[in-house]
């Protein structure tokens, strides 16, 4: 049981690994994080946003995932247009700016106060 398991664990990893070797997103999405920690950081963001700011990012890239899965699917099934795989594709992709849109408001909400307070005083 433990050993299925690990193995289960194994492979979503190497399916992390091979997603941020090859999708520029989640490289993007690094990036994103990292600045999210840094001005969380120099902007002393409580513990609530702390915790929001932590979930939106955790979101993104299992959102990213799905989308990436859905993708590599699809063109495993039929490299040719089929309407029905571009369909998919792009909802996964529309889920995946719904929640990017929503993390950049949010995000808004949290730092752009703590920004104007610190440039304006």
């Amino acid at each position: 049981m433990i050993h299925k398991h690990a193995r289960a664990i194994g492979n979503a990893l190497d399916g992390l690994s091979w997603a941020l070797e090859t999708q520029i997103n989640y490289r993007v999405h690094i990036f994103i994080t990292l600045l999210v920690f840094i001005f969380g950081w120099v902007l002393s963001i409580s513990y609530t946003e702390w915790l929001i700011a932590s979930i939106l990012v955790i979101a993104g890239f299992a959102m990213e995932t799905v989308n990436t899965a859905i993708e590599q699917l699809g063109d495993a099934i039929d490299t040719n247009f089929n309407i029905n795989i571009k369909r998919a594709k792009d909802l996964a992709a529309g889920a995946m700016l719904v929640h990017s849109i929503g993390a950049a408001i949010i995000a808004a909400w949290i730092f752009i106060p703590k920004i104007l307070i610190l440039v304006l005083h």
